[in-house]
C-alpha cells in the first residue's frame, strides 16, 4: 500500500512538473486552423498585408525616437502566428529607455549607424554591446533593456522581431513614475526624498 501511495505521489510530481515546463515554455496559443479569419469574416491578399511602414521610404527622418509597429494591434492577420516586428528610429543622442516585453524575446538588427545596447538578468548581471551595421542582438524574455544613439551625428535605424504577436511593452520610467505610485514609497525605494521623486514625475508628465 505504501508503495502504491508513493508510486501516486511520483506520478502526480512529474505531471505537475510537466504542467509548469508547459507554462513556462508557452507563448501565444496555438491556433487550430491556418489563420484566424476576422469577425467580418472577410479574407483576400490584403488581410495578410501591412502597409504601415510605407512612410519610411523617402519619408524625412523624425526629431525624436520614435517606433512603429506591426504587431497584433496594427496587423490583424498576426493573431495566432506569433510573430511581430518594429522599427526603432533613433535620431542622434537619443534612447529607448529602459523597459521589458513580458511575453516575448526580442531580436533586434541594426540596419544603420551604431547603438549601444543592453540588459540586466535576473541577478543583476548587466551585459552591454555597441552595435555596428549589419549586427544582431538578441534581448531575452521579459529582462529589462535599452538601446541608446551614442552618435552625435548620425542617426541609427533597427529592425526588431519578435516571437509573440502582443509582445507587450512595460516603460520603466513611465510604471515607476506616471502610474500613480505613491511619492513615499518611491522615495523610499530610490533611497531620495519626496522632492526629487516629484522632480521626476513633472520631467516624465506629458507637455501641454
Amino acid at each position: 500500500m505504501a508503495s502504491r501511495t508513493s508510486t501516486l505521489k511520483f506520478f502526480s510530481l512529474l505531471i505537475s512538473s510537466f504542467a509548469i515546463v508547459q507554462m513556462a515554455m508557452a507563448g501565444d496559443p496555438d491556433i487550430l486552423t491556418d489563420f484566424v479569419v476576422p469577425p467580418n469574416g472577410t479574407v483576400d491578399g490584403n488581410f495578410f498585408t501591412y502597409t504601415g511602414f510605407r512612410v519610411l521610404v523617402g519619408g524625412a527622418p523624425p526629431t525624436a525616437f520614435k517606433v512603429l509597429k506591426a504587431s497584433l494591434a496594427e496587423f490583424p492577420a498576426l493573431n495566432g502566428q506569433s510573430v511581430s516586428y518594429a522599427v526603432l528610429q533613433f535620431p542622434s543622442g537619443t534612447t529607448n529607455p529602459p523597459h521589458t516585453h513580458p511575453r516575448s524575446a526580442e531580436l533586434l538588427f541594426l540596419v544603420q549607424g551604431s547603438l549601444q545596447v543592453g540588459f540586466v538578468d535576473t541577478k543583476n548581471n548587466l551585459f552591454t554591446q555597441t552595435l555596428q551595421v549589419g549586427d544582431l542582438f538578441v534581448f531575452p524574455k521579459g529582462l529589462v533593456h535599452f538601446q541608446y544613439n551614442a552618435d552625435s551625428k548620425k542617426p541609427a535605424l533597427a529592425i526588431s522581431a519578435f516571437g509573440s504577436a502582443n509582445a507587450g511593452l512595460v516603460s520603466i520610467p513611465s510604471t515607476l513614475f506616471t502610474t500613480g505610485i505613491d511619492d513615499n514609497v518611491l522615495a523610499i525605494s530610490f533611497k531620495t526624498d519626496v522632492a526629487t521623486i516629484q522632480k521626476l514625475k513633472a520631467g516624465l508628465a506629458p507637455k501641454p
